[in-house]
């Protein structure tokens, strides 16, 4: 159906998540947050290439679900940036981000399913989150 995107960063993924919960438009929609490593300024592409391999395929998969999908595309820095074990997403405790891409289902306040790095690139693993939550 539709895939809308959105885009955060540490410093304002805060806000985008109290917007999406506070429209209206979004009461019946599926909410996904993922997690990508930055472009790298010199080739203007991600710096990770799990995100490379990965990202192409969460779009297409999403938008050819039947349902209404947003996904916030939470950029977390650079490499530097990322490796840092204080980064913000590895320690908050409702995301507990350990390697990028990471995709999860996000309803209201918490995490209902998630695909690690290794997994998120493969389409029979992201139709599954989905589903209606229950």
């Amino acid at each position: 159906m539709t895939l809308k995107k959105l885009d955060a960063d540490p410093s304002t993924l805060e806000t985008v998540l109290e917007e999406l919960k506070s429209d209206e438009s979004n009461r019946n929609k599926i909410n996904f947050i993922l997690f990508l490593a930055n472009n790298d300024p010199t080739t203007n592409r991600s710096w990770c290439p799990d995100c490379v391999r990965a990202e192409p395929v969460i779009y297409k998969t999403l938008e050819e679900s039947a349902e209404e999908v947003n996904v916030i595309r939470a950029y977390a820095g650079d490499r530097p940036t990322w490796r840092n074990p204080v980064h913000p997403w590895r320690v908050d405790p409702r995301f507990k981000v350990t390697g990028v891409p990471t995709l999860v289902r996000w309803d209201g306040d918490s995490v209902k399913g998630r695909l690690e790095d290794h997994q998120a690139h493969v389409p029979n693993l992201i139709r599954p989150l989905l589903a209606p939550s229950t």
